[in-house]
């Protein structure tokens, strides 16, 4: 069974899964940040691939872009580094989150190839048009057992959740407003409703909530309403700003107590 139908399938809340951008803060340190995370508690991880125009990113998460790609990460780069780390004792599902335009140049199904081979079992692209990911990713995604994630935002329309909701499989990504990644001290009640509106559609499939969580009251409102919260900018800024994972998760546990 893919590693996240596993998690979900054992654990219906409280899920908490972290994002980091691939060869942030340094080039080589990508697999100890995901051995630290797989070792302290952490659910699922997203590693960001990064990318020169992440449109869906806000300023933190971008200058880790930009800086990950000085260093010299790539996809290339990335898988691997991620080849040996199944072999390192990390047992938590794995999601890539990259654009489509690495993706497409180094070739889906040879994109897909590589994800197996280094233990991914999901991948996100934000960028990817729904009728592209059902024609032509989807079935090569299904070849390799790799789960496309799908995001709605509060903008997307019922039919349309509906639609996602039918043809994907892992989990939905509810991004908590139209705004691009950043931390939020609180979830307005423009979103609370957004949260209770798709709590009332009965989904097929577990939801994750991303985009704004960074305190404890963010983090109950996720986790409330969800099957779980994924937590990007705020780990990204503390990485870039203790240069050691086990000195910003325990900074984060402490953040998300208040």
């Amino acid at each position: 069974m893919n590693r996240i139908n596993k998690l979900f399938n054992e654990k219906k809340q409280g899920i908490l899964s972290l994002y980091f951008c691939a060869g942030h803060p340094t080039l080589e340190g990508t697999n100890q940040v995901i051995k630290t995370l797989s070792q302290k508690g952490i659910d699922m991880i997203e590693v960001g691939v990064p990318f020169s125009d992440p449109m869906a990113d806000g300023p933190v998460i971008q200058d880790a872009a930009t800086k990950a790609l000085r260093n010299g990460m790539s996809l290339k780069t990335l898988f691997g580094q991620l080849n040996s780390i199944r072999q390192e004792g990390v047992n938590i599902p794995l999601v890539l989150m990259g654009y489509l335009n690495p993706i497409i140049q180094y070739g889906f199904d040879n994109f897909c190839q590589s994800c197996v081979k280094a233990g991914i079992d999901g991948v996100i692209i934000p960028d990817l048009p729904f009728k592209d990911y059902q024609e032509e990713f989807k079935p090569i995604a299904d070849k390799y057992d790799i789960r496309i994630i799908m995001l709605i935002t509060p903008e997307t329309s019922d039919e349309r959740i509906r639609f996602i909701d039918e043809h994907t499989d892992g989990f939905i990504y509810m991004v908590s407003s139209a705004a691009i990644t950043g931390a939020q001290k609180e979830f307005n009640d423009a979103k609370q409703a957004y949260f209770q509106r798709i709590n009332g559609m009965n989904l097929r499939n577990p939801r994750m909530i991303g985009f704004g969580i960074s305190n404890k009251q963010t983090l109950e409102a996720a986790q409330n309403n969800a099957a779980g919260a994924i937590i990007g900018s705020k780990f990204v800024q503390l990485l870039e700003e203790k240069k050691d994972a086990a000195t910003a998760l325990d900074t984060l546990y402490e953040l998300l107590k208040q």
